[in-house]
């Protein structure tokens, strides 16, 4: 992996804009005001995602218990949100969430946040931001080998790891926010999505582990 630090403004410029020409700048974010440029997601990851958000909304939304998107900004600013920006693969909200709507942004974070890693995308480095614009629970999923991470808000306004699951250790990740389960079931090689209490909602395949 070979990291760049562009240092002329006129060529960065370039970049971007040639970026979101081709459209390839999909996952791109801003941090602190550094133009981070996230390597486009493969077909895996954007099924992932979407497969993710309509199954967790077709219980959250369809029950009127809140909000599910498949991507979205959310920044901590009001305004100028350009300059601080992120973009979870699904955010789920709550009716009474403290986050708002600005249209092109949300100012706030979700109560639920899911992140997908792909090589390269620094997800780590983005807890503390999370953390900082009121996200809740976070749950990142490694791919190579398949693990389940959920991160949830401690006292001390850290996102803090608080439950692994893996195809091998099967323990079920359990929200605090909304009724959703999710697991690694080795025998069926797939991320199950389930309501509390144990109803599948959907079961979806995974490539096995290398």
């Amino acid at each position: 992996m070979v990291s760049v630090m562009v240092n002329d403004p006129d060529f960065a410029s370039q970049l971007i804009a040639d970026r979101q020409a081709r459209q390839i700048d999909r996952y791109d974010e801003v941090w602190e005001g550094v133009y981070m440029m996230s390597p486009l997601a493969n077909n895996e990851h954007q099924s992932l995602a979407t497969e993710l958000s309509i199954a967790i909304g077709s219980v959250v939304d369809w029950q009127d218990l809140g909000r599910t998107l498949a991507g979205a900004n959310v920044s901590d600013r009001a305004d100028d949100w350009t300059k601080n920006y992120r973009i979870p693969d699904v955010l789920v909200f709550k009716p009474d969430t403290a986050a708002e709507d600005r249209g092109s942004h949300w100012f706030g974070g979700p109560e639920l946040a899911i992140e997908i890693v792909s090589p390269g995308d620094k997800t780590l480095e983005k807890l503390d931001f999370y953390a900082e614009v009121g996200t809740r629970e976070l749950l990142v999923i490694d791919r190579d080998p398949w693990k389940l991470t959920l991160y949830r808000t401690s006292p001390n306004k850290k996102l803090t790891p608080e439950v692994v699951c893996t195809l091998h250790q099967h323990v079920p990740i359990v929200f605090q926010e909304f009724p959703i389960t999710l697991s690694l079931e080795k025998s069926t090689t797939s991320l199950n999505v389930s309501r509390s209490g144990g109803d599948l909602i959907r079961a979806i395949p995974l490539k096995r582990d290398q």
